[in-house]
């Protein structure tokens, strides 16, 4: 088990983990959900013992990542968000490098990147510079999963990278749960939070919220309305300028709209917007999702 307690880090003036608190089970695909800056690297980084907390401490299976710091290390595979691999080394010298480190060789754990590796190896002679975004990633949890470990850390593993390997390597991860690996993962996309058991919802260096995707979504409290228009830079204008909306934001082709109390002015949205010129306008009740409850709990 992960455990959190009231981590804090400052870098001069800025605070950029604020009071951090959460429990990871053993073997659960735990997901950090929230923007670029919300402090997810950071925190990633205190947890594997690459960066001092200020304040507050953290605790691996019993193990302090300050104190006991090379059995954490052995225990830890982990994968930055940048690419970090050597990109003049080929495939299969990074994957034999990293095995080395840590005393152990491809064929031993072979069976555990067996899935992941078997897509890049017919180009395993391939420097890592000339690889795509997809294969570099497979490349780096290959490399990050060798020595088996009992944590898995990946930061931002999926971005930047295409819709398809984002599902591929989605799928890669529920499978390497079979091994009873605990995964922690960060992404700001929140749509990939549901593929988790639970999620922490992190902003501005706090932990907004903890629950299983489920969970998070119930929390979500009033009517959610969706409202379409052909304008929609001055239908986001004149929705916010309703004195009824407590808050619009795009969301694709649509605005998600919610009003004060939680109630249901769509009736009065509808004929202000059509007071302002707006005539092909719809406005419907829509079910929220994490995107909305997270919305909701930074205007909180």
């Amino acid at each position: 088990m992960i455990q959190v307690t009231d981590i804090t880090k400052k870098f001069d003036d800025v605070e950029a983990l604020r009071g951090i608190s959460f429990k990871v089970n053993d073997g659960e695909l735990f997901g950090v959900i929230g923007p670029d800056g919300a402090g997810k690297s950071t925190l990633f980084r205190i947890l594997i013992s690459l960066l001092l907390a200020d304040s507050g401490s953290v605790r691996l299976w019993g193990l302090d990542p300050v104190v006991d710091y090379l059995e954490v290390r052995k225990m830890v595979g982990y994968m930055p968000g940048k690419f970090s691999l050597y990109e003049d080394l080929s495939i299969e010298e990074n994957l034999s490098f990293f095995a080395s480190v840590f005393g152990t060789t491809i064929d031993e754990n072979y069976y555990l990147i067996k899935d992941i590796y078997q897509q890049i190896e017919p180009f395993k002679t391939r420097p890592a510079g000339k690889l795509s975004g997809g294969m570099k990633q497979k490349l780096a949890l290959s490399c990050a999963l060798i020595h088996k470990p009992r944590l898995l850390v990946l930061d931002e593993p999926t971005t930047g990278v295409d819709a398809v390997s984002r599902s591929e390597f989605w799928e890669m991860l529920k499978r390497l749960k079979e091994y009873g690996i605990t995964i922690l993962v960060s992404t700001p996309y929140m749509d990939e939070a549901t593929l988790c058991d639970r999620v922490a919802l992190m902003q501005q260096g706090r932990v907004m919220d903890v629950a299983t995707p489920a969970q998070v979504v119930a929390g979500f409290t009033g009517k959610l309305f969706g409202v379409r228009g052909s304008d929609m830079y001055q239908l986001i204008l004149d929705c916010r300028a309703f004195e009824a909306a407590v808050s619009v934001f795009p969301f694709g082709e649509e605005l998600h709209v919610s009003f004060k109390d939680g109630g249901d002015f769509s009736d009065g949205l509808l004929a202000w917007l059509r007071e302002k010129g707006h005539v092909a306008v719809s406005i419907s009740e829509i079910k929220p999702g994490i995107e909305d409850r997270f919305m909701a709990l930074m205007a909180q």
